[in-house]
């Protein structure tokens, strides 16, 4: 795992720390998982801006469709998007 997934996962176990006393098992939607890594790719490879603009494109049909499905179990899901997204928003203001 990258370490910002890390350190996203850690802050919401000391934000709420009633997930603790859930059995340590994370789940994270594949969809999810590859728009960070995809978007943490283009970030490295100094993708153009229109590349950057499409993947945030497909960011919120994914938080659309995570939204659609199961909105109760998502949170893991919920903040690797974030993530990415605030990653793609940084690289293309500056």
């Amino acid at each position: 795992m990258d370490n910002d997934i890390v350190s996203v996962l850690a802050l919401s176990f000391i934000v709420d720390p009633s997930r603790r006393e859930i059995p340590a098992r994370v789940s994270v939607d594949q969809l999810s998982l590859s728009l960070y890594s995809m978007t943490k790719c283009q970030m490295q490879l100094h993708h153009s801006v229109t590349s950057l603009a499409q993947s945030l494109d497909y960011i919120q049909v994914a938080r659309r469709r995570l939204r659609n499905r199961r909105p109760a179990n998502s949170t893991f899901d919920t903040m690797a998007l974030k993530l990415a997204e605030n990653i793609l928003l940084k690289c293309i203001y500056n």
